[in-house]
């Protein structure tokens, strides 16, 4: 074996080996369909003091909903218009619907009132927040305001040490500490009688940003995990039969070659899950769809390849050369095919949205993995296994054929 092959070698079998084990040691994100969850729809409830629900402001409420839900945490949200009022929300795998959805749905008006009831700053003065501790040891949340939050914070805390100065969110007092030195430099501490959970989720709030107008539930729906199971079941039960037989056919049409493709197609599949896995996409039903779809082209490039090789020997070429102008004469055809596919997965990642996307991002990533494993993977073995006896080769590829030497 030369040395450019060996280090070909060394290359594909360290990437195999990371996404090996990229796949044994993490999990996969499953979607909502496939796991379970929560499907919220809110819907704006116009108020006196905001008058008509424009589409300028439920975009507004849209990218401050976004915001609050990825600073949960949740897996692959999906967080989307539906007509001119309503949002519709779907967190899979969550632990509390309820608490996600007081988060995601809450006003969050954040007030400092002086002693005498007049509000001084307001949640838009605010710069960060962040999860903290009490002196006791207790949750709190950690404030700074933006500059001329600053000065106004300084100024109220000047003008009353010793008194009081409550806190509300959304009207209803949340902290009522004591002013004992003045603060000049905008940070301070919300303290209360918070759970670790329940500062956490202020905490998103308050970065967030105050809704600019009131969102009620108008809809909850639970996905159950069961459903997601057998559909998990269903899919695997579908994988497995498909590639048993496509391997089957591979190896009894095409023999050791089509065995050398199989070998190349069974290490784009670890390859494309390891991938997934390390980059944390998130499977779905459509994103199984992609998979099973971008398998399918990595096969058909396969049998491209392969095919090209027999008519190459029937002209009565040589093993060697043969092989060369097989990869060579498809490539194009391979390289079209699978481009045309990656500008229809970009497209329906920009466009789509939660489901879609996820099928986007899986076919694109399979693609990558099936073109790396054509291209790359399958002409390396196929090269080492002619190399090794171009006679038998030549028998395999094309039974009764010509072609016996390199």
């Amino acid at each position: 074996m030369s040395s450019v092959k060996l280090w070909r070698t060394l290359l594909i079998l360290a990437v195999v080996a990371v996404a090996g084990v990229l796949l044994l040691t993490r999990p996969f994100r499953l979607g909502l369909d496939l796991q379970g969850g929560t499907h919220v729809v809110l819907e704006a409830e116009p108020s006196p003091g905001i008058g008509t629900v424009d589409d300028q402001t439920m975009q507004r409420a849209l990218a401050i909903v976004e915001r609050r839900v990825n600073g949960l945490g949740i897996a692959e949200p999906i967080v989307q218009r539906q007509g001119q009022r309503r949002i519709i929300v779907e967190l899979p795998g969550i632990d509390n619907p309820q608490q996600a959805i007081q988060t995601i749905g809450k006003t969050a008006l954040l007030e400092f009132k002086s002693p005498t009831g007049e509000t001084v700053l307001t949640g838009a003065d605010l710069a960060t927040a962040s999860l903290s501790r009490d002196q006791f040891g207790r949750p709190a949340v950690a404030i700074e305001f933006k500059p001329e939050g600053a000065r106004k914070f300084a100024d109220l805390t000047t003008r009353y040490v010793g008194q009081v100065i409550p806190i509300l969110l959304d009207g209803q007092p949340i902290s009522t500490p004591v002013v004992r030195t003045p603060i000049p430099d905008g940070k301070a501490q919300i303290e209360g009688d918070f759970t670790v959970e329940e500062a956490r989720h202020l905490v998103v709030q308050l970065n967030a940003g105050a809704l600019p107008v009131p969102l009620k539930v108008a809809e909850v729906r639970t996905v159950g995990p069961t459903l997601g199971r057998e559909s998990i079941d269903q899919s695997l039960r579908a994988g497995i039969v498909g590639a048993a037989l496509v391997f089957l056919y591979m190896l009894l049409y095409y023999r050791l070659p089509g065995g050398i493709a199989d070998l190349a197609l069974a290490a784009y599949i670890i390859i494309l899950l390891g991938a997934m896995v390390g980059l944390q996409a998130t499977l779905t039903l459509p994103g199984i769809a992609g998979l099973v779809l971008s398998t399918g082209m990595g096969v058909d490039g396969n049998v491209l390849v392969l095919e090209r090789i027999r008519e190459a020997l029937r002209e009565g070429k040589r093993v060697r050369a043969a092989m060369d102008e097989g990869f060579k004469g498809s490539l194009r055809t391979i390289l079209d095919g699978n481009v045309t596919v990656l500008i229809a997965a970009a497209a329906l990642f920009y466009f789509g949205t939660g489901p879609i996307r996820g099928f986007g991002v899986t076919l694109t990533l399979g693609i990558v993995a099936s073109m790396f494993t054509q291209i790359v993977l399958t002409r390396l073995l196929l090269s080492i296994y002619i190399d090794r006896d171009p006679e038998r080769a030549a028998r395999q590829l094309l039974p009764g054929g010509a072609g016996v030497s390199q």
